[in-house]
């Protein structure tokens, strides 16, 4: 799912005191390295998977993520049990598995994220399978115009038009920042709209359906842009890196 959303996730609190000491903290340690970044990035993962206060949202996380989900809790999905159904305006519907996905030919693309809610994190790589390669083998019906993208957390959706699709910088991604996308992430696999809003990159997918025109997705409905290109985007062609 898109990193714009917030939830309400269950579990634990985390205590208002101890959210506020750790802003302070995270503000006077920040700079001092690599590592306590990466650290700061675990410790706000884990807050906001345990905070219905949505106070971890406002702690700061320079150069780093911020970490939505619209649902209270979302379910993990292993290797084991993890399933990539493509269905709908096709020809041969398709349920793949990580080990499916793996195998199939893997772009790395390298583009900054950026949130609607201003921050952005620059040259960030992905990697994974191209959503054209899996239109290919699984064969668009002439009537197909459009993706419906859904999760796993049983509650969000995006789209993408067929043209928009097709771009190289359109991925089924399983790989962010050279490493296996994490839970808090969007894994174990997630899209990823490189030229547009994060909101637009499906954390947890679980299904692409093929339709005969876009439905609009979760923050669509609610007053977002259909498409979310990100200001200066070349909407005529895609990059890689």
């Amino acid at each position: 799912m898109a990193d714009r959303e917030k939830g309400t996730p269950e579990g634990p609190p985390v205590g208002r005191r101890a959210l506020l000491g750790m802003l302070g903290l995270g503000a006077a340690g920040l700079a001092a390295a690599p590592t306590l970044q990466r650290g700061w990035d675990s410790f706000l993962a884990a807050a906001s998977q345990e905070d219905p206060t949505g106070l971890s949202a406002l702690l700061p996380n320079p150069g780093g993520f911020r970490y939505y989900s619209v649902v209270g809790s979302v379910p993990h999905r292993s290797e084991a049990d993890y399933t990539l159904r493509i269905t709908g305006l096709v020809r041969k519907p398709m349920t793949l598995r990580l080990p499916d996905l793996r195998a199939m030919p893997q772009t790395r693309v390298v583009h900054d994220v950026q949130c609607t809610d201003g921050w952005r994190v620059p040259n960030t790589p992905f990697a994974g399978v191209k959503l054209s390669d899996l239109l290919d083998e699984a064969g668009v019906r002439p009537q197909g115009k459009a993706l419906r993208f859904t999760c796993f957390d049983g509650a969000y959706s995006e789209n993408l038009t067929l043209e928009q699709a097709r771009r190289p910088d359109m991925l089924v991604a399983l790989q962010m920042q050279d490493k296996p996308i994490s839970h808090a992430h969007g894994g174990p696999v997630r899209l990823y709209a490189a030229p547009m809003y994060f909101y637009k990159s499906a954390k947890w997918l679980s299904g692409i359906s093929v339709t005969d025109e876009v439905v609009p997705g979760y923050w669509e409905e609610r007053g977002y842009d259909i498409d979310g290109w990100l200001d200066g985007a070349d909407k005529n062609s895609g990059g890689q890196g």
